[in-house]
């Protein structure tokens, strides 16, 4: 195999394209195959920095991972980051390029320029790998954007790959998903579509054959497997719009606690939230449940707040006012608990931000926690710092426009500490194994909580668990034969038309 490609499409946003693509780079590169994973163009608030200092949706990273390679800037070369309900940074080739609004964005002429750029780095792996794992966006119907579309059908016609069209039955509504998005694409698209995959299937699939075939009879694809339902897979997602949601707990399931107590982590669901992965490692440890809240009653049996990144500083520093969260977290440091606040989180914790780069609003109080000022620069800092904490050596990235200037407190990675308020800008630190039970044994003695970290939790290695398990799931209920034969030779020729259709 050489120069091979796939385009995972979904009938929606959040079908599973993410965790399919990393499943099926993880099958291949367990056969000996060299792949890649690529996605054209990424709307996340959940971002990576790779070795190279390039910014990157944080899914693609994963998906790297799954391939045991190093991620770079040719796998997601436009990222977009929303600052709001109307516009977001756009970041090309790993480096931000400006801010537009959506209309701005999408009526444009840079998408022809775009799509030249996405075809140009897809080429370059395609010749570098075996095979190239694409990922598409939202769902290739999105028949209001297909003329400016880079990152479905319009990286799938011009660069020749085949599709595989995946539907979450969870949800309800599968098989019409499946046929309405292939009843609205034009004819050229259509001949690119090879057939379905179902995700998230629960019972006996026996029963979902009459249906699998009723829908080959209707649109002459074949369906490539049926996914079981699978609890914990949905690692590094794009956005944080599902865990932010009040109630949604993470947790670990792997063992119980080590020690007699747990430990209560609260996660305030800021607004813009981003890099919400920091946490997962958090939650990984047995004995230490996370969630996420939004209401200030729900720090009272918390023993550790974290404040997460965001994209908007300001504006989450309003809501925490708004909320009274602000409030109830100036409480909490008086009484000596536990808070950490990571990049602007970390931020927000400070006496002063100047910004007129992210909310142009020039001079803000933070919440004088810390002492640290803050200034944003119009230049972001991407960076993958290395460094010791609490006597354990930490690794991390970086992705900020603020500059912080510290005027007291213990240092801590790049920001300091004053009693049991933590700041950071540093992404992911949370990750490095050692410095993360350290960590938890200074929450937990400020907590009063008996509670022990245990000595053998490996976040890496549960990572790759993780990836193994969605290898897995590929290679145990879908047709891999058939899987080669698409990514090797293209989609199968005589496909029909199915109508009404879609202006080419």
């Amino acid at each position: 195999m050489s120069g091979g490609g796939l385009l995972v499409a979904g009938t929606t946003s959040d079908a599973g394209k993410s965790v399919v693509t990393a499943g099926i780079c993880r099958w291949l590169v367990r056969q000996g195959v060299k792949v890649a994973p690529f996605k054209a163009q990424n709307m996340s608030l959940n971002s990576f920095v790779t070795r190279e200092g390039a910014e990157i949706g944080r899914a693609q990273a994963m998906q790297a991972q799954a391939c045991r390679i190093e991620p770079t800037a040719l796998m997601n070369p436009v990222l977009l980051k929303p600052g709001g309900e109307q516009s977001s940074q756009v970041v090309l080739l790993g480096k931000p390029v400006g801010e537009l609004s959506a209309r701005g964005y999408h009526g444009g002429r840079q998408q022809q320029q775009l799509l030249g750029t996405v075809l140009d780095c897809l080429a370059e792996l395609r010749g570098t790998y075996d095979a190239v794992i694409c990922e598409g966006a939202g769902s290739p119907a999105e028949i209001n954007l297909r003329r400016t579309d880079i990152v479905n059908m319009g990286i799938a016609r011009n660069a020749g790959l085949p599709v595989l069209v995946v539907g979450d039955i969870d949800r309800g509504g599968v098989f019409a998903s499946f046929f309405g998005t292939v009843a609205l694409l034009s004819e050229q698209d259509q001949k690119l579509v090879a057939g379905f995959l179902v995700n998230k299937f629960r019972g006996d699939v026996s029963l979902l054959e009459p249906g699998l075939d009723m829908l080959h009879g209707l649109t002459g694809r074949h369906t490539y497997g049926v996914l079981p339902f699978r609890h914990g897979l949905g690692i590094d997602e794009e956005d944080g719009l599902r865990v932010s949601l009040r109630g949604t707990v993470r947790e670990s399931t792997v063992s119980p606690p080590v020690g007699e107590d747990v430990l209560r982590v609260a996660v305030c669901a800021i607004p813009l939230m981003s890099n919400f992965t920091d946490v997962d490692a958090l939650a990984a440890e047995p004995g230490v449940v996370v969630r996420f809240v939004d209401r200030p009653e729900e720090l009272a049996d918390a023993d550790l707040v974290v404040i997460p990144g965001t994209r908007g500083t300001v504006r989450a520093l309003e809501w925490l006012h708004e909320r009274g969260l602000a409030g109830a977290l100036r409480r909490r440091v008086a009484e000596g608990r536990p808070v950490l606040g990571i990049c602007g989180g970390f931020q927000i914790l400070g006496e002063h931000i100047e910004d007129e780069v992210e909310s142009r609003v020039g001079a803000v109080d933070g919440l004088g926690m810390l002492p640290v000022r803050v200034r944003f620069a119009r230049e972001k800092t991407l960076t993958r710092p290395v460094g010791e904490a609490l006597g354990e050596r930490v690794e991390g990235y970086e992705i900020h426009h603020g500059v912080a200037e510290v005027g007291g407190g213990v240092p801590f990675l790049d920001g300091c500490r004053v009693g049991q308020t933590w700041g950071t800008h540093w992404h992911g630190s949370l990750e490095s194994d050692g410095f993360r039970r350290a960590f938890l044994r200074e929450v937990a003695a400020a907590a009063g909580r008996r509670f022990v970290p245990a000595p053998d939790t490996s976040f890496a290695g549960l990572r790759e668990e993780q990836l193994d398990r969605l290898g897995d799931l590929i290679e145990q209920h879908a047709d891999t034969d058939a899987l080669w034969r698409l990514i090797e030779s293209g989609a199968p020729q005589g496909l029909p038309f199915i109508p009404p259709g879609a202006p080419a």
